[in-house]
């Protein structure tokens, strides 16, 4: 989950670095979501960042977390968890 704040939008920068990943692994296994933390009080604690926050979530649980727009850091991330 890329999550933004309204006043930054979403980090497109990472989008095709996203996509790639997903044509390579297949689209069953990976899906991407993108949350304005303003309007989703469970976010909060992500309010007032000025970098993207990506969340990783396996069968409803939270379990890594890539702070900035750090291509490779999120690629092994994505790469880990699936």
């Amino acid at each position: 989950v890329d999550v933004f704040q309204a006043w930054c939008g979403p980090c497109k920068p990472v989008v095709n670095l996203f996509q790639k990943i997903r044509n390579e692994v297949g689209s069953n296994l990976l899906h991407f979501a993108v949350a304005e933390v303003d309007s989703i009080d469970a976010l909060e604690k992500y309010r007032g960042q000025c970098e993207p926050v990506f969340l990783f979530y396996t069968g409803g649980e939270l379990v890594a977390v890539v702070r900035g727009a750090d291509a490779p850091l999120l690629q092994t991330t994505i790469l880990k968890q699936l």
